[in-house]
């Protein structure tokens, strides 16, 4: 993607994938290569906030992410961070997955501006293979990464990078 793309909506993209999907369904099957039979799903999203959209330094970080603080105005041993790389999950009602949510610093690709990158992913499987049961799958997924990207960021990131009211 480029900074002047549109940003690729959630139905739209689900429905590529649906369209991709039954177009390599139909070559497996016209070519009697087996079936498909996924073991496990995943969806992905990528944040990056620039440096200066909400935070200017690694200690800044409490001003992006909602639980951590690392603010430089107590007297510690450490000096300021240069650098972050944060995991936690969460685990999703029934057994049908886990979200997986990450933020690093890192370096835009095309003017090398410094950037945290948050990612939010759901890894899993309903337990069923039927081409609805993932839809649904997917569904939840989306929603476990657009709710939980609200109750991870802090609002003020919202307000000033996605525009976004709580």
């Amino acid at each position: 993607m480029h900074p002047t793309d549109s940003y690729p909506r959630y139905h739209t993209v689900i429905d590529l994938f649906k369209r991709q999907l039954k177009s390599f369904e139909t070559f497996v099957q016209e070519n009697s290569l087996g079936t498909i039979d996924p073991l496990q799903y995943e969806m992905t999203y990528v944040n990056h906030i620039p440096k200066g959209e909400g935070w200017n330094e690694i200690s800044d970080l409490g001003k992006v992410l909602r639980n951590y603080d690392f603010n430089g105005t107590e007297k510690r041993f450490l000096p300021v961070e240069e650098g972050v790389n944060l995991r936690t999950t969460f685990a999703l009602p029934d057994r049908k997955g886990r979200l997986h949510a990450s933020i690093r610093n890192g370096k835009r690709k095309d003017d090398s501006k410094p950037v945290l990158l948050l990612e939010l992913t759901v890894r899993g499987f309903p337990g069923d293979g039927a081409r609805e049961a993932m839809w649904e799958w997917f569904d939840v997924a989306r929603e476990w990464i657009v709710r939980g990207f609200t109750d991870i960021t802090s609002d003020e990131i919202q307000k000033t990078v996605w525009r976004r009211t709580r």
